[in-house]
């Protein structure tokens, strides 16, 4: 069954190993460039940790899959571990910033579904490969799609909307 064997997606993720760490290195120089206009806002640095710590999340998952001969019992621990690891260390810090009643409610509901698009489906498939069923490492596709699109998104607001 393709959606429990990671060697059929080795391709896949060695694509996303190189495309996480570039993006994290980019975003690293974005965060440099604006760093005294991104820790002039409370919530930019909490965005910027976001971004990172999701991009990272992606390289730590590609290596997790491109480990070889692991069985899926492993596997499913390890993403496991990775996607409730992300969801502690991101929720908290995301949830803990109030929202201001005159910014536009897509400013707090993007940023919270970023968040969880980064985290909630890594736990599912942890635990779909454990279960032995249920979508498996499909589940990975949306978490791989949500979390470029909002890591690029993010990105774009702290190296360029951050000047408007």
């Amino acid at each position: 069954m393709t959606s429990l064997q990671p060697a059929e997606w080795h391709d896949l993720f060695v694509a996303i190993a190189g495309a996480a760490a570039a993006l994290a290195g980019l975003l690293f120089v974005a965060v440099s460039i604006n760093l005294s206009r991104i820790l002039e806002f409370k919530a930019l640095p909490v965005r910027a940790i976001e971004t990172l710590s999701i991009m990272i999340g992606l390289l730590l998952l590609a290596v997790i899959i491109l480990i070889p001969g692991q069985n899926t019992t492993a596997l499913g621990t390890e993403i496991l571990v990775l996607g409730v690891g992300l969801a502690a260390f991101l929720m908290p810090r995301r949830l803990s910033i109030p929202r201001n009643r005159d910014e536009p409610l897509t400013w707090t509901i993007t940023p919270n579904l970023i968040v969880a698009t980064g985290s909630l489906p890594l736990i599912a498939a942890g635990i779909s490969l454990l279960a032995g069923g249920g979508g498996g490492l499909y589940w990975l596709v949306p978490e791989i799609i949500f979390a470029f699109t909002g890591s690029i998104l993010n990105a774009w607001i702290l190296l360029v909307e951050i000047h408007r």
